[in-house]
Parts: C-alpha cells; structure tokens; sequence
C-alpha cells in the first residue's frame, strides 16, 4: 500500500554529525551490521534547528515540495548526494496516495528518492492512525535486504527517525511499475529469474536455516515492534473480505452475490483462520510483507525490490503468495485489456509461464543454498544430528511443501482481499467497461477461492496453473 513510482530509500542524516548506531537489540548490531554506511538522525541527540513545515507529533513535519527543499539544503548526506546544487532541484510527489508521501528529487548532477510516513493512512485519512515508526522497520529492513539482495534492491542513503523520512537511490527511467508494464502486455524475460533469487537470498538468510537461534530470536523481537503494520494487513487481508465492513468496496452490482458469497462460505473461513494464525504465529523469516506487482520496478534486464514498509518476522509463504497471486491477477486482468489487434492469448501464457518458472527456481536456488549451508551456523537442522542424506532430503521435501501450500494459500488471500477489499489493483480498476471488469474479477475469484480451500492437493505449480483455465 506504500507509495511507488520511484527508486530506492536513503537513511542517512548527518545533519548534527550525529550516527545512531541503533543498536536497540543483538540482532541489530550483529545481525544488520548497525544499517552500516547509513547515518541515522534522532532528535533525541540533537539540538539543531528542526525543518520547517506543519507539526503534527513532536518534532514531526509533514514536508510539501518547499519545505523538503529546506530540509535538503539542511542536510548535507542529502545535499552532498546531489552534488550540493540545492538551489537548481526539480522536485516531484508521486506516492500512490495509499500511505505515504513519495518525492522524486533531481539536481543537475544526479537524483535521489524521498519518502516519509505520516501518523496515519494517508488513502482514508486521519481518522485511521497509523504509527509512523513504521519507516524506522522499512529503513531496516531495506538495508539488510539490500546486503542479501544488492542487486535487487535500491541502496539506502539517509533516515531519519523523528521525521520519519527516508532517503534513497532513484530507480531511474526506463524502470517502470511492474504492474504497469503487466498491464501493458510487455514481457520480462529475467523478472521470474530475479524474483527467484531475491527471495530465495532474502528469506534463507533470516531463518533458521542459516540463523542461530539467538541470532533469529532477538531478529524477531527487533521486528515485533512494526505491529500497527501488521495489524493492517492483519485487517484488510484475512479478517475485512470475510464480512461486512465500511472500508470494503468491489464492482457493484455486478460481484453483489460473489462478495455475499465470500461472507457465507464457512469452509473458506476456515482456511483464511489457517492463514491468519501462520501470519501472526510462524516467525520463519524476514519478509518483504508487501511484495505485490507495485513494489517492484523493472526494465527488460532489471529487477528492483521497493517498499519494504511491511517488512517483519513472518512466513516465507507470505511473499512468496503476495508475487505469485499478484501475477495471477494479471493473468485474470488480460482479457479486459484485450482488443482486436492482441487478444492478449500469447501474453496470458507468458504469465503462466513466468509463475511456474519463479516457483520451480525459487525451489532450486532456495535448496541449493541450504545444501551449500548444510554444515552452517543454522539451528533449524543441525547437521551433526541430518547429517544422512535421506533424512536430509526427506526433511527438505517436508520443508518446501508445506512451504509450497503456505505459499498458494496466502496468494489466494491476497487475490481476494484485492477484489473483494480496500485497496484494489489497477489491473482490474483500468478496465473501464464495469460488465467486463467484473467478469475478469470474477473468474479470478472463483479460482482464489478454490486455490484456498484445496491447496494442499497441489503438488506442483503446473498443477495449480491447470486450474486457472
């Protein structure tokens, strides 16, 4: 739900000389390297003249494109990143409108991004509050994605804790929103090689298959912190869909009796409970927590990761579903793009094509990197104790389809809450004709929801892929 459009974040502010090294927990000083080359501002140790803008919590300014333009020339990491020609900036605000403001900054001689949170959600209003320490956990969680993933995720510059504000690489044109290209009909041939390995490094590295446990325990708390967050997708993902809500919206009237459906259907409770308790129980990994086709640009050879704001100890599956059922909207969106000069029937296969290519090298590079760590630090499977290689498989087998179901469950709560919920997907929203946009939506929900309730009958992703028509 984070604004996009724009590149990397920056967490570095030098503005008084001061470095907090944030070292609040073991995790952050041993495990994410005290956001090492990032300089973190907190009013608490400074006495420096605050930017000027509307104070909303102490300390707190909501910035517009001037008073930015102050902080900036106030800031010399910022500063200095353009070249220190502060009076020539062409500043922009691109967010989304859904959570945060997003400005894209360029001097004569380079750019850069700034986003900052505001204390609630900016797409309803104040009367939905929202902590605004959330940008703290995307600050970290960029930083440490970006060590794992250096070549999937944009580089953090400058934070700032009190302002709730970061800094970041500019994901420079031609790099596009993922979904916009999607919507487009153009083909990325290294988008599912790309995802497949971000994730894979991403999500090995925090758990315990490559933690020790003290590592991973106190990784967790650190993380616990971002709870208002969670709360939301907690909320909009497994609770809104499933009945009546002020904040729950679809093609009416067109999918009245589909979201009708959707409240009645026990069976689907049921599993969406499954789901709800793995997000809010199963710490197995630091997750992305809001991986869908807008926090993602791309070009035909690049990949970039955006907008970890979500991020926390969850399941893997979790970001694994959000890509994969992000994709599948895509696919379910095709026919109400299509005209008489592309029926879009080619493209359609590319997408299926790519959702089985991510999954199938997501399982590749994921296991080959515990083979490779078999003998590491992690505690999940010590190897004096797997150390036969039957076992090891059996126990990997095990492993990767429970992750497999986890991870078609959570798409399919994802697809759902994105047609039957708050924040749509332009996808769908994009199809002007509402007769033909709500019968893309609903095929799309009548495959999410027997993707939910029978995903455990899947053994493969080409399976899954035959049900979608």
């Amino acid at each position: 739900m984070g604004g996009k459009q724009y590149s990397g974040l920056h967490s570095d502010d030098k503005t008084c000389g001061i470095q907090d090294s944030v070292s609040t927990s073991y995790a952050v000083s041993c495990l994410f390297s005290n956001l090492n080359g990032v300089s973190i501002y907190s009013s608490s140790f400074c006495r420096c003249q605050q930017p000027i803008g509307r104070i909303t919590t102490e300390g707190f300014r909501v910035l517009d494109e001037k008073s930015l333009r102050e902080y900036i020339k106030s800031t010399p990491s910022l500063a200095s990143k353009l070249g220190n020609e502060v009076d020539n900036l062409q500043i922009k605000e691109v967010g989304d409108g859904n959570l945060n403001f997003v400005y894209i900054v360029i001097s004569p001689s380079d750019s850069l991004v700034i986003k900052q949170a505001v204390p609630y959600v900016r797409l309803i209003g104040e009367s939905w509050p929202m902590a605004k320490e959330r940008s703290y956990f995307e600050a970290t969680a960029l930083k440490r994605q970006h060590d794992l993933s250096p070549k999937h995720v944009p580089e953090l510059y400058h934070f700032n804790r009190t302002m709730s504000l970061i800094g970041m690489r500019y994901i420079e044109p031609p790099h596009i929103i993922l979904r916009k290209g999607l919507i487009a009909g153009i083909e990325y041939p290294l988008l599912a090689e790309h995802m497949a390995e971000f994730m894979a490094n991403t999500l090995f590295y925090t758990s315990l298959l490559y933690l020790t446990t003290t590592q991973h325990k106190s990784a967790v708390a650190e993380f616990c912190g971002n709870v208002e967050i969670c709360r939301l997708t907690e909320q909009v993902v497994f609770s809104d869909p499933y009945k009546i809500s002020e904040f729950n919206r679809w093609t009416s009237p067109y999918l009245d009796s589909e979201a009708e459906a959707i409240r009645n259907d026990n069976f689907l409770k049921i599993e969406v409970a499954d789901l709800k308790s793995k997000f809010c129980e199963k710490t197995q990994a630091l997750i992305h927590g809001d991986l869908h086709t807008s926090s993602i640009m791309v070009t035909i050879d690049s990949t970039q990761v955006i907008d970890p704001e979500f991020a926390f100890y969850g399941p893997m599956g979790f970001d694994i579903g959000a890509f994969i059922g992000n994709l599948f909207l895509a696919y379910f969106a095709q026919d109400g793009h299509a005209d008489y000069e592309n029926d879009r029937k080619a493209y359609k296969a590319w997408i299926m094509d790519t959702i089985a290519d991510t999954w199938n090298l997501f399982y590749q590079k994921f296991t080959s990197l515990w083979d490779l760590n078999k003998k590491g630090p992690g505690e999940a499977y010590l190897h004096e104790i797997y150390d036969d290689v039957e076992v090891r498989e059996l126990v990997k087998q095990k492993y990767m389809i429970d992750l497999f179901h986890d991870s078609l469950g959570f798409a399919a709560a994802k697809m759902i809450r994105r047609i039957i919920g708050v924040a749509h997907v332009e996808d769908f929203e994009s199809i002007n004709d509402l007769v033909k946009r709500a019968d893309c939506e609903r095929r799309a929900l009548d495959f999410a929801k027997n993707l939910m309730k029978k995903r455990r009958n899947f053994n493969t992703i080409i399976d899954v892929i035959s049900t979608a028509g």
